[in-house]
């Protein structure tokens, strides 16, 4: 029998106008964690959807062998049901239901009509313990957080009798602690013989727990590097994904700041829900133009409730506070009185709140602006298409063309369309809340150097990141929070990871 769980061999999968995956092998031995690595638009996802079935035989070309055995998936029913679980980014639960029956979701406890309740909440119980997790099954999923959200998805999969788990970027929405216990998790089942393929950006995890690691550029295997001699370095991971060495994470930059342009004062906000619980207490923070200002705090601190309640009240209850722009106080109780004021907020949650996913490029980048490349209330098309064709440039959003539907594109690829929507806006003030969630290092670097160059155009940024070096690597002057408070501000002199995780844990710093 091969050594090989699953062996994929000349796959080539083609859209209208776009070969995605041209001629890519892949093997996974049994037992093994497989990393699979590359730019946005590498064909990763794509690759995977091959293989569960998303993609059925017959669109693409090429043989997929698993246990020895070539398979012809046509749904990923067929799939899940030889023991293939693929996990999305965007996780699958339900929030309303309880952990138990979003475990067994589509594959219920049942005799005829009847749910077998008991021997659900029977076997939820055994596979959280499985998992290392200590909720009851009855807990509803939205009572619960990300990482632990991620734990259920998994003992979703071990109820389908796993074999091949796929997990595509599990820790680009956790918190460090989450982010360990999950990889924890991954080497606990490769001991119990389970084989995964760990599909992340995220390059120290990847060389932290992989065995293997296959590195796709351009809808093509470059390399299979075998990690479990020697641990392999970010910079020979980053080397293949984009075809040279990259010598430094971020560009280099020489500020050029001006007078205060924004100042949020006394600011407090209440939480939308428990209305007597203060999330954001007494914040006080000033932008220049042609500054980078980083938030740095842990998950939980804030940061993100805080964005929002300014960018026209977009959380919270009960605000309280003043918003001055260029020293004069503005009223900003809505999001169109926001982008009047010139402040533009990219969202954390790209999918959600940043894009329609069913319009095309162009209307997304035109449509917080249309009066623009509006004539009375009429929309010119072509002056849009012009206008979007030159961001789509600026931004190198890699795509035929503006008229491509934006739900179609990798993430690097959307993110680069938000930022382009709100440059569109012509802000005075960008905030920016976890600009590089979910993409690779190489669009990085891009959107790095584009966040540079707005500061460079006089634009005051606000950069919010989970990535502590981001938040090092990017900033002029860095806020840091904790409990929803400010604990500190810091020069870029000043500022070093043990400096602001004092500050982040409310330790205290130097």
């Amino acid at each position: 029998m091969s050594a090989y769980i699953l062996e994929m061999e000349s796959i080539t999968k083609t859209f209208p106008g776009v070969k995605a995956l041209d001629d890519v092998n892949l093997q996974v031995e049994q037992g093994e964690i497989h990393a699979l690595v590359g730019e946005n638009g590498a064909g990763k996802s794509t690759l995977m959807k091959v293989l569960s079935g998303v993609y059925p035989y017959g669109t693409y070309d090429g043989k997929i062998l698993f246990e020895g055995q070539e398979c012809q998936f046509k749904n990923i029913k067929q799939s899940e049901e030889l023991g293939i679980v693929i996990i999305h980014q965007e996780l699958a639960l339900s929030p309303f239901l309880s952990i138990a029956e979003n475990i067994f979701l589509g594959n219920e406890r049942q005799s005829k009509s009847m749910i077998k309740w008991q021997e659900t909440f029977a076997q939820s119980k055994k596979l959280l313990e499985r998992v290392g997790l200590k909720e009851s099954p009855e807990t509803p999923v939205m009572e619960i957080g990300v990482g632990k959200q991620q734990l259920v998805e998994i003992a979703k999969a071990l109820s389908k009798n796993v074999k091949l788990l796929i997990l595509d970027e599990p820790t680009a929405a956790l918190n460090e602690t989450d982010s360990e216990n999950l990889l924890k998790l991954l080497l606990e089942l490769k001991n119990q013989g389970i084989s995964s393929i760990l599909i992340s950006h995220k390059l120290n995890e990847v060389s932290a727990v992989s065995d293997s690691i296959t590195v796709l550029r351009d809808g093509q295997t470059i390399e299979t590097i075998d990690a479990t001699n020697e641990k392999i370095s970010e910079d020979r991971i980053i080397k293949g994904m984009v075809g040279r060495e990259l010598t430094s994470r971020f560009p280099e930059r020489v500020p050029k700041i001006g007078e205060t342009i924004f100042e949020v004062k006394n600011w407090n906000v209440y939480h939308p829900q428990q209305t007597d619980r203060k999330v954001i207490r007494d914040v006080n923070i000033h932008l220049r133009s042609g500054e980078i200002v980083g938030i740095a705090g842990l998950m939980g601190a804030g940061r993100t409730e805080f964005a929002m309640s300014i960018f026209g009240k977009s959380y919270g209850k009960k605000i309280s506070g003043e918003l001055y722009k260029n020293g004069k106080l503005i009223q900003v109780n809505t999001v169109s009185q926001a982008i009047d004021h010139g402040i533009a907020y990219v969202s954390e949650d790209r999918k959600t709140y940043g894009l329609n996913l069913i319009e095309d490029i162009k209307r997304n980048i035109t449509l917080a602006n249309l009066t623009r490349i509006s004539n009375g209330s009429v929309v010119d098309e072509n002056k849009e298409i012009m206008e979007a064709q030159q961001l789509r440039e600026k931004l190198n959003i890699k795509t035929p063309s503006v008229k491509q539907i934006v739900g179609n594109l990798s993430g690097g690829n959307q993110q680069k369309v938000v930022l382009s929507k709100w440059i569109f806006a012509e802000p005075n003030i960008l905030i920016l809340d976890e600009p590089t969630r979910g993409i690779d290092v190489g669009a990085k670097y891009e959107i790095y150097s584009q966040i540079n160059e707005l500061a460079e155009e006089g634009l005051a940024v606000l950069v919010i990141s989970s990535e502590l070096p981001e938040v090092l690597g990017l900033s002029d002057r860095i806020y840091v929070m904790n409990e929803g408070r400010i604990t500190g501000e810091l020069s870029s002199a000043q500022a070093n990871q043990e400096n602001v995780m004092h500050l982040m844990t409310g330790t205290g710093g130097n």
